[in-house]
């Protein structure tokens, strides 16, 4: 399982300049703690202290950032394990507080760009506000400290602006994009039972008007709780509002300006819910809180993306992924986050390329699988536009082949920092990144993030390295969640992380760290490949597959079937123009035997027209699996937790001609 060049032979594909070294956030950081006496020669020196003596890095991250706190915090921890911590008590801080405390009055905070629009712009003092006069709304709504506001928005500004006036007032957000059905925002939103929804009309996607309106109805009507709507006029803005609950429109909304204020809560005070995918079940409500998101935001800003006050930062993202949750935390470096509403392959994968060059993007934050497309296409992004102000680009969602890191230094631009992270929505934050000080090597991710005692962990559970093992977090993060909604002994919450090794957190992910510190994710530890006894990730085989030019997507599971061997079925997404005969059958089988081994060869191959992917674009292993397995569907996945189901009912009309046992022999 070694798809790492070796560091004796690789050339790195970038290394960072003296003076980007000089100026980067990280290296200033280091440079104040040299003045207090703590020097550190690396940045494996440096990680190695943050996740060792833990409460003293955090006291130092909080005291570098100079956190605004109303009350004096006494002590950084209880001193009890995971998942049991409670940070800095005593202190009493907001996170919407941090996000307006570096606005540049006069510059862009916001801009925004849909498919079918051009591109606009809030500035500080807008923001700042429409953000006070809904404050005020809510308020007089009777929104209070700990109350839900809950928003079915697309990507667009009203919805930054939405969170922003939640937070400063100490009640807890939650968003879903307006693709998901009413079934899967009832299964989210019916937990947490908001006192107030914000809505959109519809939304825009790959050239398609989706009308949501109908939609709308469904949910505001299965909400008991609710006590006001707030509609937001996005497709049909000269159209009059529908009759809905305690309806008011965004307009009268933040018609009544006021001053912008801030209350303050707790450390661990809730900020927002965010969800689990929900393909398997009702989906876990996570929650997160004020004073761990800050600070793990403002250490994954400043010293893992090196944002700096009038930076332009953009993630491909929706609002009901984690990532736009991250695009808002740029707010807090002073730099300028940047909305596209859309489809990013619309009308072709050029698209963001674009908006790239017409809005300055410094950061350009995207999924590998968008990167992967981009070089299937033989794009030319750095020859077709002008990417004079790129700086960085980020990549995470799945791993990134070692090819699509070639492809963006041939191809986007030579001296570009490219940061490929891993994390989960679990934390909000990525747990290895990128570090602005370190050369980047096709296939690895550099380093572990700051404060993320992240190792491998092999059957025995051993830390290892330089092998595949289970990613683990052996200390607590201020990030992980403050607890699940709806669990009140707190059972589910360890169940889901602490089950299989007590007192450390077990994410589910396969990973293995290099000897030079560098990290390679092999996928999800539970879709595991095991042939044969040998263990191996899903990406490896998705690497190998996904390089041929006849393959848009594939997606693999290893079933075990009683009292028989493993059987392995292959389903590939073939591009326009190809059709799976046996000739390309025999080829795929053969460039998987010569750039993996005999045993990574799949058992039987089928060709169908989409890989089914969750509403957040992750591939349907674990239920694909569990349906092979002679699962019922609908225990085995929940079709409103799908972006594409008809690709679902597509794969088990294959799987119902082509039954397991009837591929394999005992």
């Amino acid at each position: 399982m070694n798809d790492s060049p070796n560091r004796d032979q690789a050339e790195p594909l970038w290394t960072p300049s003296l003076s980007r070294i000089k100026n980067s956030n990280l290296m200033q950081f280091i440079n104040w703690l040299g003045s207090r006496g703590l020097d550190f020669p690396s940045y494996e020196a440096l990680w190695e202290w943050s996740t060792t003596d833990v409460e003293a890095f955090w006291r130092a991250v909080w005291d570098y950032f100079e956190i605004i706190s109303g009350t004096p915090y006494h002590t950084i921890t209880d001193g009890t394990s995971m998942p049991d911590v409670h940070w800095f008590l005593g202190a009493t801080l907001n996170y919407a507080e941090h996000a307006f405390r570096y606005r540049r009055p006069g510059e862009a905070a916001l801009l925004f760009q849909t498919e079918w629009s051009e591109c606009g712009e809030w500035d500080w003092n807008t923001l700042e506000t429409l953000v006070g006069a809904l404050c005020h709304t809510l308020r007089e709504l009777g929104v209070e400290a700990g109350d839900r506001v809950a928003a079915y928005l697309p990507n667009i500004p009203h919805t930054v602006a939405a969170f922003l006036a939640t937070a400063s007032l100490g009640a807890v957000w939650s968003s879903c994009s307006p693709d998901f059905g009413p079934a899967a925002v009832l299964d989210r939103f019916g937990q947490i039972q908001p006192k107030v929804l914000l809505v959109a009309d519809g939304y825009q996607y790959g050239g398609r008007v989706y009308d949501r309106r109908d939609v709308v109805r469904t949910i505001t009507q299965s909400l008991p709780d609710l006590k006001a709507t707030i509609f937001v006029p996005h497709l049909f803005p000269t159209q009059s509002i529908p009759a809905l609950p305690h309806c008011l429109s965004w307009d009268s909304a933040v018609a009544h300006s006021r001053p912008l204020t801030f209350t303050r809560v707790p450390f661990d005070h809730p900020l927002w819910i965010l969800y689990s995918s929900g393909t398997t079940g009702i989906p876990k409500a996570i929650v997160h809180g004020h004073g761990g998101m800050l600070l793990h935001h403002l250490v994954n800003t400043a010293f893992h993306m090196d944002l700096k006050p009038g930076d332009r930062f953009f993630w491909y993202t929706t609002t009901g992924w984690m990532m736009w949750n991250i695009v808002v935390s740029a707010l807090l470096q002073g730099a300028t986050s940047i909305l596209y509403e859309g489809n990013p392959g619309f009308p072709d994968f050029n698209r963001l390329w674009e908006v790239a060059s017409q809005t300055n993007m410094t950061v350009f934050g995207t999924s590998a699988a968008f990167l992967h497309n981009c070089m299937k296409a033989e794009l030319n992004p750095g020859h077709t536009f002008d990417l004079g102000a790129l700086r960085t680009i980020g990549s995470t969602g799945s791993p990134l082949m070692p090819q699509a890191f070639r492809w963006v230094y041939e191809h986007v631009k030579s001296d570009v920092w490219l940061a490929s992270a891993s994390g989960g929505t679990d934390v909000c934050n990525p747990f290895v990144g990128g570090v602005p000080i370190l050369p980047v090597y096709a296939g690895e991710i550099q380093q572990r993030a700051l404060g993320a005692a992240v190792h491998a962990y092999d059957e025995a559970g051993r830390s290892v390295i330089d092998q595949v093992g289970e990613l683990v977090i052996t200390q607590p993060m201020p990030s992980m969640p403050i607890y699940f909604w709806n669990d009140p002994d707190g059972s589910r919450y360890r169940s889901s992380y602490f089950e299989v090794y007590p007192g450390v957190w077990r994410h589910g992910d396969w990973i293995r760290i290099t000897p030079s510190g560098a990290v390679i994710i092999y996928g999800r530890s539970d879709s595991t490949i095991n042939r044969y006894g040998v263990r191996m990730g899903s990406s490896e085989i998705y690497r190998v597959i996904e390089a041929m030019s006849e393959i848009q997507d594939s997606l693999v599971v290893d079933v075990e079937l009683s009292g028989k061997r493993s059987f392995m079925p292959l389903y590939v997404q073939l591009k326009p123009g190809f059709s799976l005969d046996s000739v390309l059958e025999r080829r795929i089988r053969e460039h998987i035997r010569a750039q993996l081994s005999p045993r990574h060869v799949p058992d039987a191959i089928y060709a169908i027209s989409d890989i089914p992917k969750t509403l957040n674009g992750k591939k349907l292993e674990v239920p694909v699996k569990k349906i092979l397995m002679g699962m019922p569907v609908d225990k085995a996945v929940q079709l409103a937790a799908m972006q594409n189901p008809e690709a679902l009912e597509a794969l088990i009309a294959t799987i119902r001609h082509n039954p397991p046992e009837r591929n394999i022999t005992s």
